[in-house]
């Protein structure tokens, strides 16, 4: 069974599942989601909780045992297991796969990890796992789900917004929920009434996001113009070091030119392998390298040194204008360039 994040307390409520995967890229709706489920559990007598990593060191007879134990002797247990960043592999999936089915009645299996790639979702050992349990589904809303989001939770805290109220929030808190929640809740003690108008937000409210230079870089990667000149106008307001931002792109740009190169003689999934590309992160690299062509990152890797060269020798020129100008030739389209295979 799969289930929105936001939907999980109404599933809870009505039963508990053997077995919950938590899986997505979304750290607030992850974090909520476990503290729901193992509020839940312990309410259902599950007193006891085992944490485990799936790393390299973590030996799995560890987890067979608690996952095999009777409460005749022992409290029922709640057992979680965290994914590593690198994600969930065929081997380690098949290993859960088998744990899963020599879960005794008295144990609660959580997994919590990143969101899984298409081929995991098809993978057999991934059908299994959420057809016995349930799909905890933590994925960030993007912008056009956003203020569908932010109503939601304002009904939860008794909050009543205005269709501005909802719009202005959602587009002040893109890239950040846990500011979004820590503003809801802010607000439900600054006005008992519940009303939300764009006034009152602008007097309550300070206009940080609290995006960071990853979250430019990501919306380059997707090639989202209008995403990459909101968050770089907000670290412009926020006055973050332009340096930060030159070197962090910088990388990127390398490492782009070289995957470009490499495609020549070898396929993209060994060259994700080869630069250790994490699976939630493919995607932002695939649509970078369709997009971007040998040319094209070695002029952008040009207008970068321009910029640096006026960070450091040019004081009172500023430096914001040749960032926005890389932005948007980022993220402009060339001609489709395909995968190799």
């Amino acid at each position: 069974m799969r289930v929105y994040a936001e939907k999980l307390p109404e599933t809870l409520n009505r039963s508990l599942a053997p077995l919950y995967l938590v899986l997505g890229n979304e750290p607030l709706l992850i974090q909520e989601s476990r503290i729901a489920i193992e509020h839940k559990a312990r309410e259902l007598g599950f007193e006891e909780k085992h944490q485990f990593t799936a790393d390299t060191s973590l030996d799995w007879n560890d987890v067979y045992d608690r996952c095999q134990s009777m409460s005749l002797f022992s409290q029922r247990q709640l057992i979680e297991i965290d994914i590593p960043e690198s994600g969930i592999n065929a081997a380690m999936g098949k290993t859960l796969g088998t744990l899963a089915q020599s879960l005794s009645p008295d144990v609660l299996l959580v997994i919590v990890g990143n969101k899984l790639t298409k081929a995991q979702e098809n993978s057999a050992w991934f059908k299994e796992l959420s057809t016995q349990g349930c799909w905890v589904n933590c994925l960030t809303p993007d912008l056009s789900r956003l203020p569908q989001f932010v109503t939601k939770r304002c009904q939860l805290l008794g909050l009543k917004p205005d269709a501005e109220a909802v719009q202005m929030l959602a587009q002040w808190h893109e890239g950040n929920l846990f500011a979004l929640a820590q503003s809801l809740e802010k607000l439900t003690l600054l006005y008992p009434d519940g009303r939300l108008t764009l006034v009152r937000l602008e007097e309550s409210l300070s206009r940080h996001n609290h995006f960071t230079a990853f979250h430019w870089v990501d919306a380059l990667l997707e090639g989202k113009a209008n995403r990459a000149q909101r968050i770089l106008r907000q670290l412009a307001s926020e006055e973050i070091e332009t340096i930060i931002l030159i070197r962090t792109i910088q990388k990127e740009l390398f490492q782009l030119l070289s995957m470009r190169q490499a495609m020549n003689t070898q396929p993209i999934n060994l060259i994700f392998e080869q630069y250790r590309v994490w699976q939630n992160k493919r995607p932002l690299y695939s649509a970078a390298l369709q997009r971007l062509s040998l040319n094209k990152l070695q002029h952008l890797l040009q207008t970068l040194a321009q910029a640096e060269l006026l960070v450091k020798t040019q004081y009172s020129q500023p430096i914001w204008p040749l960032l926005q100008q890389l932005s948007v030739e980022f993220c402009l389209p060339e001609a489709n360039l395909p995968l190799p295979n």
